[in-house]
């Protein structure tokens, strides 16, 4: 197998770019495809084993190995990228993900809790390297100066990859409805292992591999401004999945009456929302970053607005108003504030990350994403248990005040100018 060569390297100052762009492409298709599985995995497991009377808590845990791999993989992924390089991190998780989804598309009789859960936790780890490598790479296919370059073919990956997620959702609910758990599953596995095949000879040789070789123990930031941005991350990913991964859908079945189709229809037209929103979002921005992209303040000022919104909704519901109604306008309300929060700390994280580590970074970095995405995955099914979808929006609510207060510690543009000039 031959790889294509490393963009810029031993090529002409006018293929350097062409290079680097047919390098984001592939990246960005292999994303794209891969976040579609993501969420139609998580569409089917949900609402197939609610449909076989599984209680929230039960659901939230078939997801604990998903995240708690997560967690582990991003740590590990960003150490092991800078040893073998970004392009065998990403096939490697593109094909981890065939893996389990083929093990879930097996005989009904096999899927017990700790199969499921075995299969959820290569899942997870499929992803997160997956994540890690593709938000990574765009660090390198830019060049120093190139902030406002940078801020834009980030928010483009994030915002498509969610969209996609979102279709994800609807596929997931479409085909359980149309072909069944087992056969939605085995078509999925079929569609990805022929894009990776591809993505497997088209990604450059070694791209993202350290000069310096990372140690081991430098998995964990040292960098002061990482961690905050780590632990603001924790909190903001908690917030949006205390409500949105087990409470929602099992609210909208139980309560509201929907079917599976119509779930993963309204679930699919909110993630879409939410990446077209994320795209856009260095437009929206554009007048007040001065051509910059986001900073610290930037991250402060959008979190304590998105916290309005989960706790506007608690209160409507608590009042008495219809929850359906209540539920499709503060969804997409939240939607679209929570899309400018993530797309400024995927920004972030990049801004604030040396060339030569920023696999580590984005690895640490994403290992308290997928911290606050099992805090809330499990909360989620536990709050909903004993407190309804109120208790878990309030929940978010003080998460979100959480990533607000700790986005205050993060540096101005002026701030970090000055550090880089002492430097």
């Amino acid at each position: 197998m031959t790889a294509a060569p490393n963009p810029g390297v031993g090529a002409g100052e006018a293929e350097a770019p062409v290079l680097r762009f047919r390098t984001y492409l592939v990246v960005t298709i292999a994303y794209w495809a891969f976040t579609v599985t993501d969420g139609a995995i998580h569409m089917l497991v949900v609402l197939h084993f609610h449909n076989l009377g599984y209680k929230p808590l039960e659901i939230a845990f078939l997801f604990l190995f998903y995240e708690v791999f997560g967690i582990i993989t991003n740590g590990m992924g960003g150490w092991i990228a800078s040893h073998l390089g970004l392009n065998r991190t990403m096939i490697t998780g593109g094909f981890l993900q065939v893996f389990a989804l083929a093990m879930l598309a097996v005989d009904p009789s096999w899927l017990s809790v700790p199969y499921v859960m075995t299969a959820m936790a290569l899942s997870g780890i499929a992803k997160d390297l997956n994540k890690m490598s593709a938000k990574s790479s765009v660090k390198l296919l830019v060049t120093k100066d190139q902030d406002s370059k940078l801020f834009k073919l980030v928010a483009v990956l994030t915002g498509s990859k969610n969209a996609l997620k979102g279709a994800g959702f609807f596929l997931g609910g479409l085909l359980l409805y149309l072909i069944g758990f087992r056969w939605a599953l085995a078509a999925l596995a079929g569609v990805l292992f022929l894009v990776y095949v591809y993505a497997a000879f088209a990604l450059p040789a070694r791209m993202g591999t350290a000069k310096a070789k990372a140690k081991f123990k430098e998995i964990f930031s040292k960098n002061r401004d990482i961690n905050f941005l780590s632990a603001a991350r924790f909190f903001l990913f908690g917030a949006r999945d205390i409500w949105f991964v087990v409470g929602l859908p099992v609210f909208l079945s139980s309560v509201i009456g929907w079917n599976h189709a119509e779930i993963g229809s309204f679930l699919a037209v909110w993630v879409i929302g939410y990446g077209i929103v994320q795209a856009s979002v260095p437009a929206l921005l554009r007048k007040g970053d001065h051509g910059l992209g986001p900073d610290g303040a930037s991250a402060r000022n959008w979190a304590f607005g998105l916290a309005l919104f989960p706790a506007a909704i608690a209160v409507a519901l608590m009042m008495g108003y219809d929850p359906a109604l209540t539920l499709i306008i503060g969804l997409l309300a939240f939607g679209v504030v929570f899309a400018v929060n993530s797309s400024v700390h995927s920004f972030l994280i990049l801004w604030l990350s040396d060339r030569d580590k920023v696999a580590m970074n984005v690895g640490f970095y994403y290992m308290a994403n997928a911290g606050g995405r099992l805090t809330g995955t499990v909360l989620s099914g536990l709050v909903y248990q004993t407190q309804g979808l109120v208790g878990c929006l309030w929940w978010s609510t003080g998460f979100v005040l959480c990533a607000a207060a700790l986005s205050v510690l993060l540096p101005s543009h002026g701030q970090k100018s000055v550090k880089e000039a002492a430097e």
